[in-house]
C-alpha cells in the first residue's frame, strides 16, 4: 500500500478562487507562477524574487511586503479570509505550522511545503484541454519532475488537435446515434485510425473529414 494513503486527484475549478502564498522565496515563486495561471493569487514576503515582481507587473499576481513572522493570528486572519487554499511556504517551519493551523480553523485547505499535509500539488503538463497531473504525495518532488520530463516527449501537437476531433465527432454522435455503447466503439475507431492520425498534424480538415466517413459508414452499416 503506498505509504500516504488516502490521496485523490481531483480537477478543481480555480477560477475566481483566491490562493494565498506566504514566502516570496524559490518555493514560493514556483507556487505563484503555476497558480497565477488559474486563480486570484496573493503572495505576502518581506522580500520577492524579480520573477514574482515581473509576475505583478502582468497582473499575474498581488504582492504584499510584509513579514510574516510579525503577525498576529488575526492579522493572518485577515489576509486567508475568503481563501480558498493557503500555502505556506516561507523558509521558517515555525511560521508555516502556525498559518497552517490557522487556516485549518478557518476550514481552509493548506498545502504547506515542509511537510505532507492535506493537498499536494502535482507537477502538471498541459496542452490545451489535456491535462496531466503527476504526483508522488510529497514522497519524491525530483521523481514527479522526471516522470513529467519523460511524459512531455511523448505528447506532440497532434494530441491537442484530437481532442477537439474527438469533442466535435462526439457531439455530433450524440446527434444522430442513440445509443452509447455504439458512440463509444465509434469514438474508439477514429481515435485508432492511423490516416487521422497523419492527416491531423497537416490538415484538421482532412482528418474531420476522414472521421465523418468512418462515423458515416457505421451509422449505415447499423442501418
Amino acid at each position: 500500500m503506498p505509504e500516504n494513503k488516502g490521496f485523490l486527484p481531483l480537477m478543481i475549478n480555480l477560477h475566481g478562487r483566491k490562493v494565498v502564498i506566504f514566502g516570496g522565496g524559490s518555493v514560493g515563486e514556483r507556487k505563484a507562477e503555476l497558480f497565477s495561471e488559474y486563480a486570484n493569487t496573493l503572495v505576502i514576503s518581506k522580500t520577492f524574487s524579480q520573477k514574482l515582481i515581473e509576475l505583478q507587473m502582468q497582473k499575474s499576481v498581488t504582492l504584499i511586503e510584509m513579514d510574516a513572522g510579525s503577525f498576529s493570528d488575526n492579522e493572518i486572519m485577515e489576509f486567508i479570509d475568503g481563501a480558498f487554499l493557503v500555502i505556506p511556504a516561507t523558509s521558517n517551519k515555525l511560521i508555516n505550522d502556525r498559518i497552517t493551523s490557522i487556516a485549518k480553523s478557518r476550514n481552509i485547505l493548506t498545502n504547506q511545503v515542509d511537510t505532507i499535509g492535506e493537498v499536494t500539488i502535482p507537477s502538471v503538463i498541459q496542452r490545451g484541454d489535456l491535462v496531466i497531473g503527476i504526483s508522488t504525495t510529497g514522497s519524491s518532488p525530483a521523481f514527479s519532475r522526471y516522470v513529467r520530463q519523460r511524459i512531455e516527449k511523448v505528447i506532440t501537437p497532434e494530441y491537442e488537435q484530437m481532442i477537439a476531433l474527438q469533442n466535435d465527432i462526439r457531439t455530433y454522435l450524440k446527434e444522430h446515434v442513440g445509443d452509447q455503447k455504439q458512440r463509444r466503439s465509434i469514438l474508439w475507431e477514429v481515435l485508432e485510425d492511423d490516416i487521422i492520425w497523419k492527416e491531423i498534424s497537416d490538415s484538421y480538415e482532412k482528418a474531420y473529414k476522414r472521421a465523418y466517413d468512418i462515423v458515416q459508414e457505421k451509422i449505415n452499416k447499423k442501418d
